[in-house]
């Protein structure tokens, strides 16, 4: 008999109505609103429409000859490739180290997690000090070494590596987290097995361990790709105008400038669109390269 309560879906249509109405308005609705705002007049925050667009479709033109929307994409795409390489990578490589220790891995799985928990517009501040041209924590640093001139780490030749640095920093312990979960959830036979049959520490790793990770991998670099777009709040605080020549811009950090500073509401909404369509995209292609396998 208690099995037949189950079969009657209809309370279950009741208790998901709320969460609907909740995607709905606060999802569902803004997204179309923004896709239809993207193609009209607005002349700042709160102001009615004056119409679309002669041509309708002249936001999205305007992004084949903005130059600072251009550097922004560019920028972007560096930062997915830091992402995956920086932030995935470097995950990989410390959950391999730290599943492979006996004592102190509690505690190194604390400090790899801890700057995620930290604000990050308290950690842009903090790389802001650390970078300062004058009595700033490296500059400090290079002058006891014996470096007689000072570094000004925000200049144009500096400014995009000095950004993404803490973004990458971060986000480590994330997906850290993340493959050491994937690691804990690999039967330790597999590995008492391949050692029996005299594999080594490497070739265990390279022939069991990344293998059976795959699908946890591939979720982690589709969250780090989308996530990637969606960057604002460290290159915000450390370049709140994307220096003088807009260096520094991102696709997040664009938008935001061209809602608040230029009052742009259109063309900032195409923007929008923009990264929603280039989230799609990356993720498609990346589940594409790193289709998931049953094992």
């Amino acid at each position: 008999m208690g099995a037949n309560v189950y079969k009657n879906k209809k309370p279950v249509f009741f208790f998901l109505i709320p969460a609907f109405l909740f995607m709905a308005v606060f999802l569902y609705y803004p997204f179309i609103k923004n896709i239809i705002n993207s193609f009209q007049v607005i002349p700042g925050l709160g102001s009615p429409s004056k119409g679309f667009n002669d041509p309708w479709y002249a936001n999205y033109q305007r992004m084949l000859t903005d130059e600072a929307m251009h550097t922004a994409l560019k920028n972007t795409l560096i930062m997915m490739l830091v992402t995956i390489f920086g932030q995935v990578g470097i995950a990989l490589v410390l959950a391999l180290l730290v599943d492979n220790i006996s004592k102190g891995a509690q505690f190194f799985r604390t400090v790899y997690f801890f700057p995620i928990v930290i604000s990050a517009t308290a950690l842009g501040l903090m790389f802001n000090l650390i970078f300062l041209y004058d009595k700033g924590m490296v500059n400090q640093l290079l002058e006891m070494m014996g470096k007689t001139t000072l570094t000004d780490w925000k200049d144009p030749a500096h400014a995009l590596v000095i950004m993404m640095l803490p973004v990458m920093w971060q986000y480590v312990g994330f997906y850290f987290v993340i493959l050491i979960t994937g690691l804990n959830n690999i039967s330790q036979e597999l590995y008492e097995v391949a050692a029996i049959d005299g594999a080594s520490k490497i070739q265990r790793i390279i022939y069991i361990t990344l293998p059976l990770l795959r699908n946890v991998i591939c979720t982690c670099v589709v969250l780090a790709v989308t996530g990637a777009l969606k960057v604002f709040d460290f290159p915000w605080v450390m370049f709140p105008k994307g220096m003088p020549l807009g260096q520094t811009w991102l696709t997040g950090t664009y938008m935001y400038y061209q809602v608040f500073n230029t009052r742009n509401i259109g063309y900032s909404s195409a923007i929008a669109v923009l990264i929603v369509i280039l989230g799609i995209l990356t993720s498609k292609i990346v589940n594409a390269v790193f289709k998931e396998v049953d094992y």
